[in-house]
Parts: C-alpha cells; sequence; structure tokens
C-alpha cells in the first residue's frame, strides 16, 4: 500500500531540529581553536543548563549513556562481586557497565502494564550483596520511585536511575534523574534532545559529585593541590564540539518534550475506543516524556499480535517494532555464556548461583510485558497530520486483523 505521507525520522534531518543556535555554537568552538572540554566552556554551560532544569546540584557529560551509567556505578565504589538489581527489558549499553565495574547483573522482573521495575519486583531480587539499584524509566514513563525509594531506605542500597529516555519526565513532581542517588541521561541520535553521542550523570551529593568528575577524567584531580590519577578510570570526557551542539539542544528541551507531550495526547484520543489498543498506562502522580509511544495489544483480540500490526503498518511507512528487544536481556549471549573476559567469565565466577539463574520463566512479567508491546516512533518533528495518519494506519490494521480474528 503506497502513502503520500512520510513521518519524520530522528535518523536524519527530517526528525532532528538542528539550525542556527548549533552552527554558531560549532562555529564558535572552532573560531577558539580549543576543542577539549578540560578548557573549552560550551560542555560546562551545557552541564550547568541541564542541572538547573533539573534541580539538581551538579550535573557532568561524558562520551555515551552507557559510559554515564559505567560512571555512576564507579562512583558509588562497588566491590567485586557486589550485585545490582537492574531491569529485564532495556538497552545493553546499561548493563555492560556492571560487568565491566566487577559487580554482577541481577535481573528484576517488570510489570506488563508499564515495562518497568517496581518496588516487588525489586525486593524480590534482593539480597545482602545488593549494593545498588539502577530503574530504568522505560520509553519517557517513570518508575513509581516512592515505593522503590522506601524499599532502598530500608536496606540503604543508592538508587541509579537510567533515564536516557525520559528527560522531564516526572514522578510526583520530581524530575526523573533527582530522585536517586544518581541519575543518567543520554545524548545518542535518537533521543530528546541529541549531539550523535554522549551521556550526563547528574547528582545532589557532593562526595558522589567528585567521583562522577574523577572517573570521566582518568580519574586525575584537576584544580587540587597537588593532583594525581587516584584510582583506576578511563577518559570518558565529552568534546567541546559535541558540547556545543548539546548546549544548543538543552536550551531547547522543555519545548521539545511539551511537542512531544501534544503529539502523545493527540494519537491517544485518536485512539479512543478501539478495542484492544491500551495506550501507554501513566500513573496520576507521574508524567511521560515520550521518547517512544509505546501500546499494548490485546491478543486475545488480535492473534497477530503486535507483530501482526507492524506488519501492516510498513504499508503506511510506520516503522512500529514489536516487542521492542527481540527477547529479554538475560537472553543475550554475553549472560547466558558468560561471555567477558578471556574465559575467565569474571566477575560472574564471583556470583551466587541464585544471582545469575537467567531462565525465561523466572520472569513471567517480562515474557507478558514483551508479548503485548508495540512501539511507535516519535519525535519533535511530528505534526497533526503525521499523528493522524498514524491513527489511520492503527485503525485501518485493527480492522484487518481483528477480521481475521473473527
Amino acid at each position: 500500500m503506497q502513502t503520500s505521507v512520510t513521518l519524520p525520522n530522528d535518523q536524519d534531518a527530517s526528525g532532528r531540529s538542528f539550525g542556527d543556535a548549533e552552527l554558531e555554537a560549532l562555529r564558535a568552538v572552532l573560531e577558539s581553536g580549543t576543542l577539549i572540554s578540560t578548557k573549552g566552556q560550551f560542555v560546562k554551560r551545557f552541564e550547568r543548563t541541564l542541572a538547573a532544569r533539573l534541580g539538581v546540584k551538579h550535573a557532568f557529560a561524558c562520551t555515551s549513556g552507557s559510559a554515564a551509567i559505567h560512571t555512576a556505578l564507579a562512583a558509588l565504589d562497588l566491590e567485586p562481586g557486589d550485585e545490582v538489581v537492574t531491569t529485564s527489558i532495556t538497552d545493553m549499553g546499561a548493563l555492560t557497565p556492571i560487568v565491566y565495574q566487577a559487580a554482577i547483573p541481577v535481573f528484576a522482573d517488570v510489570d506488563p502494564l508499564t515495562c518497568n521495575v517496581t518496588r516487588e519486583t525489586i525486593e524480590a531480587a534482593l539480597s545482602p550483596k545488593t549494593a545498588a539499584i539502577i530503574v530504568t524509566h522505560l520509553f519517557g514513563n517513570p518508575c513509581d520511585m516512592e515505593p522503590i525509594e522506601a524499599l532502598a531506605r530500608e536496606r540503604g542500597i543508592p538508587i541509579v536511575e537510567d533515564c536516557a529516555q525520559a528527560y522531564l519526565a516526572t514522578d510526583h513532581g520530581r524530575n526523573v534523574g533527582s530522585i536517586g542517588a544518581l541519575g543518567c541521561f543520554s545524548l545518542q541520535q535518537g533521543k530528546h534532545i541529541t549531539c550523535g553521542e554522549g551521556g550526563v550523570v547528574v547528582t545532589d551529593d557532593d562526595a558522589l559529585a567528585r567521583r562522577v568528575m574523577l572517573f570521566i577524567n582518568k580519574a586525575w584531580g584537576y584544580g587540587d593541590a597537588h593532583p594525581d590519577h587516584y584510582f583506576a578510570a578511563l577518559n570518558y570526557r565529552l568534546s567541546e564540539l559535541q558540547g556545543a551542539v548539546a548546549y544548543a539542544q538543552v536550551e531547547r528541551l522543555d519545548q521539545f518534550v511539551d511537542i512531544r507531550r501534544t503529539r502523545a495526547a493527540e494519537l491517544t484520543a485518536a485512539l479512543a475506543g478501539v478495542g484492544g489498543i491500551a495506550p501507554p498506562y501513566v500513573a496520576e502522580h507521574a508524567t511521560h516524556s515520550y521518547w517512544k509511544y509505546a501500546l499494548r495489544i490485546d491478543s486475545a483480540i488480535y492473534p497477530e499480535g503486535p507483530h501482526g500490526f507492524a506488519r501492516l503498518l510498513k504499508g503506511y511507512d510506520v516503522a512500529a517494532v514489536p516487542r521492542y528487544i527481540q527477547k529479554p536481556a538475560f537472553m543475550c549471549e554475553v549472560f547466558q555464556a558468560r561471555a567477558t573476559f578471556g574465559s575467565s567469565q569474571f566477575p560472574f565466577s564471583l556470583a551466587r548461583p541464585e544471582a545469575i539463574d537467567y531462565r525465561a520463566e523466572r520472569f513471567p512479567g517480562t515474557a507478558e510485558a514483551l508479548e503485548d508491546v508495540l512501539v511507535l516512533p516519535l519525535n519533535e518533528r511530528y505534526t497533526s497530520e503525521h499523528v493522524a495518519h498514524v491513527a489511520h494506519a492503527l485503525r485501518a490494521a485493527a480492522d484487518q486483523l481483528r477480521v481475521i480474528a473473527a
């Protein structure tokens, strides 16, 4: 089926918003001749602007979202073999940093309604060796943080928020990233704001902030009276060229998120009354920032489930993704085969057997969540006409698939 509507794609200029502000900032960096962030100003301006918007004391830019998670864990100074409870539905970039910090990923199940971890699923994964909890606010929809915070306080365990998909999402009026001990963001190509690749770690804790700054800078004590390389760390610095683009982008972050929320609300309204298609569930105390628009498909009404919709939506040039990820994170080879450093299986060689029991049957919520979810693209360049096209395509697919089911 042919269509005259082409949706903006966040992988090219049609779905990204770069303009004079980015070009002027890049020109300023090049004309200065200073491309390194330790001596330039744009990365620092970006960090200050994002920190102020999120309401946190400190923000430090780094090279990627994965580097941000790695830096946050390094700031917590984990012991080898410590356990980090994380989610079964996330990008691998949020998981391998746990292994690289010599810790054990222990997966918590998710609520099929949101694909997010909960207090109950986290609590089931805790042990005396748990040293950190990573919560991922998937698709821009916040986890229910108050019960998770209460649990973490009871056990004295720090929370790291993975906010790569959730700029300006809120829970009980608080920006995600400002709730846990540390928050991590991504500046990768398809995120709310981008400079191609990049990440940010935020915190209110001065001691953690110093560890974050050091880890990004090879643990060199810039500004200290007698600086040294204090511990093993990497060069995770963002360049000034990336910082220039990120600074121009963060100035429009509110605008971009507002547009996404408006378009998501339009799509939800347009799908009202379509049986068997549930829009994203958002708790009353939360606000969603819609990195993507994740539907749930009732396979009792549509036996082909999300895969059937994705197949038919291609005819309308709507690039929908069934399941989001094709298998839960714990089923990936790196975890099943413990494929890490040579043949050592380190750090899994330090793990309790129960901590690395990565069998799929232990995660029924994850199986249900992936079976039902259909992820639709969204970005700040979408117009009401684009949303109408997506809604029309979904309704047409529903009509066709429901007829087949009957």
